[in-house]
């Protein structure tokens, strides 16, 4: 049973993207907002490579990309695109370096997960990945070798800091359903088996020495699957969270698996009061019947999901939010 987590109780974070394309702005934006568990900002709007799958791509070994109009492509060899992409992230961590080294807390950075790379990026005769098992194991292998690299590399960059590692799987319910479309969007991929699911997932959670967290912020959460898989913690969107999946959640609490709850809006619009924000966290864990007290050390309050598409403004609230929610949900527990 996890009962130890890297974070302090009363803690928030954010979840990966961010708007615009100022990279050293958002980190610190991001420095100032959430001190206690910052993460690395991805920022999609500066274009390809910048985006979840193509950010993630470049971190992949001996499997090179490319950009079609249709998406993402394995390639023969690297070209501009794979260029592109680790441009984006070098730059990322120099100024990571040069505005966070001396950190000295717990710090996340995310990657895209194997399921949703298989299901998003293309061989090359067009189909996705996913169509394919080998493929999907050569994809697993790559994916786990250069995200332990890049965590390595991370750590060098702030030696003093707890390194989190978050794997983003939006795609992994669809996988799992075998509502996945083919590439001409005419019919449907093959559904992939939980325990071959959860073996691909665990390929790469322990090929990384980081704290391992999975984000979900789509509908049917697998949380056995993911605990399974290795992830010591399981970030979703809150407002996604069904009464159907008490059972489910209730387990993942019992097995001491931190949750990371999605319990501000990531899109612009007007923030509701901070007791109406924590109250649909206090709510879920009333419900399920565990101390109050826990709810403060095992939970962490994010956004509901990336933030790419909300304004600065918005942004540097909901972050704030998140903060504040955190805050009092611990305070009323002390």
């Amino acid at each position: 049973m996890t009962t130890s987590y890297p974070w302090q109780a009363g803690t928030a974070t954010g979840i990966g993207s961010y708007p615009g394309g100022d990279p050293a702005e958002a980190l610190r934006v991001v420095l100032g907002e959430l001190p206690e568990m910052p993460h690395l900002p991805e920022l999609p709007a500066r274009g390809p490579g910048a985006d979840l799958t193509g950010r993630t791509a470049g971190l992949l070994v001996d499997m090179p990309i490319h950009l079609e109009p249709s998406g993402w492509r394995f390639s023969d060899r690297p070209g501009l695109d794979t260029s592109r992409s680790r441009d984006h992230l070098a730059r990322d961590l120099d100024i990571l370096e040069e505005v966070a080294g001396g950190h000295d807390g717990p710090f996340k950075i995310q990657v895209c997960g194997p399921w949703t790379l298989a299901a998003t990026i293309e061989l090359r005769h067009g189909d996705r990945a996913l169509k394919d098992p080998g493929a999907v194991r050569d994809l697993a292998a790559s994916l786990a070798e250069g995200a332990a690299a890049h965590v390595a590399d991370v750590r060098r960059r702030l030696p003093a800091a707890q390194i989190l590692l978050q794997l983003d799987e939006p795609s992994l319910p669809a996988v799992l359903a075998g509502t996945v479309p083919t590439a001409s969007g005419f019919s449907r991929l093959r559904a992939i088996e939980e325990p071959v699911a959860e073996e691909t997932l665990r390929t790469v959670i322990e090929a990384v020495d980081a704290f391992p967290i999975v984000h979900c912020c789509a509908r049917d959460v697998s949380y056995a699957l993911l605990r399974g898989a290795g992830a010591k913690g399981i970030s979703v969107d809150l407002s996604l969270v069904p009464r159907r999946d008490d059972d489910a959640v209730g387990e993942t609490i019992d097995a001491g698996t931190g949750l990371l709850l999605g319990a501000v809006r990531a899109t612009d619009g007007v923030l509701p009061p901070l007791q109406a924000t924590a109250e649909p966290v206090r709510q879920l864990w009333g419900r399920l019947g565990f101390p109050p007290a826990q709810l403060a050390r095992q939970v962490v309050i994010t956004p509901a999901c990336g933030m790419a598409g909300a304004s600065p403004r918005y942004v540097r609230e909901a972050l704030k939010r998140c903060r504040d929610t955190a805050r009092m949900i611990y305070e009323a527990a002390d």
